[in-house]
């Protein structure tokens, strides 16, 4: 890998790299190693105050830029971020033990998304509405809000960490993105790339935190009065938080939270494709996606002969160091992870449930894993595992599918196997989830689709037009053309 990892990672408000005020720095390890990956500076609350007004100060400019120059910049931002595609490379290598591959990923689709973003400031309309009143010409219009908080996480950096502040910015905000404490030097390179593009100091800021002081750094930026909106993907538990933080002040805030796919097969599906896309959906990134297929529901007539296949398939997803780069799966997050998926996997087994496993775990090296004949009983039919393992719970006819599926707090994303499509859609229709895709991957996401869940996965769409409701305010306003006439 071709670029160096920093020594320190500092933050940047205003269009500088700074220190944290207090000098103080937090270490991130390899998981894999434990070696230093990257040494960032710990904000204090001093810090996000300055963080915020710095926004706060870029806003006016920033919002009253036209929109084909502000579509210009960000233009030059997504040729920025792709320039700097190997750093992007050995940072998530180093920090969250990625592939190159899930790097690269990361890297275009984060791009395109910026791209999608930009396209958007030319589509920030608005309506003219019929008022009952003569001469009143009433308006629905669009505007910025102001600053925007975007809190990503580690697990598909660029992409999240994109996605948390290019619509907003391209709506005329001003953001700060709060790095993960897993990957900060990853998070700032989003900031560097903006700021190669040559957005104004202010527009975009990001700053890091030790992990001990999230709580703190995470509240003094939702409470700060200038932050009108917060957008966070991460953990059910912690949304939660930050949704009734964000409530004592009235703030709205989108969440992107945890998932628990579920890929039905049904009776009917092409065998093969459903084994392609559930092995894709599972594994990739080693299964630490939100929209990862943590459950397959196969119909009983055809469980046999998918299993068969699927786990020749999983058998072939083993995981290695993804510094050399010769396995398909990399490393997961810490070893508290695997501890977590380990125990669901005794746990299942020892209910009962049969375990095919690709190689024996190695550290935080954990192989593809199936769980075959998961019941209710098991921990893994209701948890999110997060990790290479995925069960398959075996039904009898469509309405059982149909039942198993929508058998979760969550609500991300789902996908339905079957050879005739308006089956797929009907079926679809009955699931609840944010997505559904008919015989493709739980994994698919896309710059411009809205994206985002219903139940424990939370609330709101990121993504395309989506966005622009989410990253303004709808206002109305209305000009008088005759002289008013008033009953007192």
């Amino acid at each position: 890998m071709s670029s160096p990892i920093p020594v320190s990672v500092p933050l940047f408000i205003n269009g500088q790299h700074v220190p944290a005020s207090t000098g103080a720095e937090f270490e991130r390890r390899n998981p894999l190693t434990g070696e230093i990956a990257s040494r960032a500076a710990a904000a204090s609350l001093a810090d996000v105050a300055t963080a915020v007004a710095a926004a706060e100060a870029a806003f006016p400019a920033w919002s009253e830029m036209g929109p084909s120059a502000r579509r210009g910049l960000l233009l030059k931002a997504a040729e920025a971020l792709v320039g700097r595609a190997e750093a992007f490379v050995a940072a998530m290598a180093t920090e969250t033990g990625a592939t190159k591959g899930w790097a690269m990923f990361n890297v275009t689709l984060a791009a395109n998304m910026i791209r999608e973003a930009a396209s958007l400031t030319t589509q920030i309309s608005g309506e003219v509405i019929p008022s009952d009143k003569p001469g009143c010409m009433a308006l629905a219009v669009r505007q910025p809000l102001g600053v925007i908080l975007g809190m990503a996480p580690w697990n598909a950096p660029v992409i999240l960490g994109v996605r948390a502040v290019a619509t907003a910015l391209a709506c005329g905000n001003t953001a700060i993105l709060k790095a993960s404490e897993l990957c900060p030097l990853t998070h700032s390179l989003i900031g560097q790339a903006f700021a190669d593009a040559g957005l104004p100091p202010g527009v975009l800021n990001v700053i890091s935190n030790a992990p001990e002081d999230a709580a703190a750094i995470v509240g003094a930026l939702i409470d700060h009065p200038a932050v009108r909106r917060i957008n966070f993907t991460g953990s059910t538990r912690v949304g939660k938080v930050i949704a009734a933080r964000a409530a004592a002040h009235l703030k709205p805030v989108l969440l992107e939270l945890g998932g628990k796919a579920p890929l039905l097969v049904l009776d009917d599906a092409d065998l093969d494709e459903a084994v392609k896309a559930a092995a894709f959906g599972a594994f990739f990134n080693q299964g630490q996606i939100c929209m990862s297929t943590e459950r397959i529901i196969v119909d009983a007539s055809i469980a046999d002969a998918f299993v068969a296949k699927f786990v020749e398939k999983a058998k072939t997803l083993v995981a290695g160091d993804p510094r050399v780069g010769a396995s398909p799966l990399g490393s997961i997050i810490d070893p508290v992870a695997v501890s977590g998926i380990q125990g669901l996997i005794d746990d299942a087994t020892a209910k009962g449930a049969t375990l095919h496993l690709a190689a024996p775990a190695a550290g935080t090296l954990l192989s593809a894993a199936v769980l075959d004949g998961v019941t209710p009983d098991m921990r893994i039919y209701a948890d999110e595992s997060f990790g290479p393992v995925t069960t398959i719970v075996r039904v009898t006819g469509e309405d059982e599918a149909i039942r198993v599926a929508n058998d979760t707090e969550y609500g991300l994303t789902a996908a339905v196997f079957t050879r005739n499509i308006a089956r797929g859609l009907k079926v679809a229709k009955r699931i609840h989830s944010g997505m559904c895709h008919i015989n493709g991957p739980t994994v698919h996401d896309e710059a411009q689709m809205p994206f985002g869940g219903v139940k424990a996965s939370g609330y709101g769409r990121f993504g395309g037009k989506a966005g622009i409701d989410a990253f303004t305010e709808l206002r109305w306003i209305t000009v008088e053309t005759l002289p008013g006439h008033y009953p007192i």
